[in-house]
């Protein structure tokens, strides 16, 4: 038998699959979050060995996908290789986007389009041509839009706007102070300018935002409008730049969907695009990573 890792490995946590040659998982392991904007190489490095060692695969690894994002640049790939050769895998290793991996989850073709939000944000998609297009994934600062980070900061603005009087009315302060047990507001600015802390303590905070809204809470409502209108503007930009003559998959995956379950419908209604099939990816997107590194056998 011969055996295979797929790898998702995000912002916030990774997650690695071990599989035989015929995709069936066989092991799972979780760490924290690897991404070498966010997190740096020796950090990623840790995770990655934390993750294969907890697999602990009977056998030699002989194909590995790992799906990262930000890994999209020949040299970003070349680094990423050279860390896994330094953890003993030497043979098949296939270096992706992560929103690669979560398209082929949802679609086992890996023709289609994928709207992949967590604590970051992106929309990618392949066509039957090979064609490749993507939209967003630049980063907290220059993008991101609707992803579980946007909508957590786009919360603490919206309810110290309110505090100051600047904006309308909402419980996002309240609800916010209460879960991070801090004093407001000063305690709020000082937590989140302190550089020492992960940008995911600040997506963490998206769910709070969904059940504001399943409150009645008008504000909160209006920021998973705005999230839902930037992840299916993404999801058209994409479309645009790809050739689909018949039906596809458009498939919705990543965390944010899991913190705010209204967000899927929010996002469909937004889509406008009539030759989309929607998927809502209820499984690990490692499982796409598994696809990709048994296809390296053969």
């Amino acid at each position: 038998m011969r055996y295979v890792v797929g790898i998702d490995s995000g912002g916030t946590k990774t997650v690695g699959l071990l599989a035989d040659d015929t995709g069936e998982v066989l092991a799972k392991a979780r760490g924290g979050g690897a991404n070498l904007v966010i997190h740096g190489e020796l950090s990623v490095e840790k995770v990655l060995y934390q993750v294969l060692e907890d697999l602990e695969s009977p056998g030699p690894i002989e194909a590995i996908c790992l799906g990262m994002a930000g890994v999209d640049r020949p040299e970003e790939k070349e680094l990423i290789q050279g860390l896994l050769r330094r953890l003993g895998l030497r043979k098949k290793i296939r270096i992706v986007n992560d929103a690669r991996i979560a398209l082929v989850a949802g679609a086992t073709a890996g023709i289609g389009i994928v709207v992949s939000a967590g604590t970051g944000s992106i929309a990618y998609g392949e066509d039957p041509s090979g064609e490749t297009a993507r939209s967003g994934g630049w980063g907290y600062l220059l993008g991101d839009e609707g992803s579980a980070f946007w909508l957590g900061h786009a919360a603490i603005r919206q309810g110290i706007r309110a505090v100051d009087g600047r904006g309308p009315a909402t419980t996002l302060f309240d609800r916010i102070a209460k879960k991070l047990d801090l004093d407001v507001p000063d305690g709020l600015v000082k937590w989140f300018y302190d550089q020492k802390l992960s940008r995911d303590r600040v997506a963490k905070l998206a769910i709070l935002v969904e059940e504001a809204a399943n409150d009645g809470d008008v504000a909160a409502n209006s920021l998973l409008d705005q999230a839902a209108q930037h992840l299916a503007r993404a999801a058209r930009a994409v479309d645009r730049k790809l050739t689909f003559t018949e039906g596809y998959p458009l498939v919705l995956a990543g965390g944010v969907f899991r913190a705010c379950p209204s967000l899927y419908e929010r996002v469909e209604s937004n889509l406008d695009l009539p030759k989309a099939e929607v998927i809502r990816l209820d499984k690990e997107p490692a499982t796409g990573a598994v696809t990709l590194a048994v296809e390296l056998l053969s």
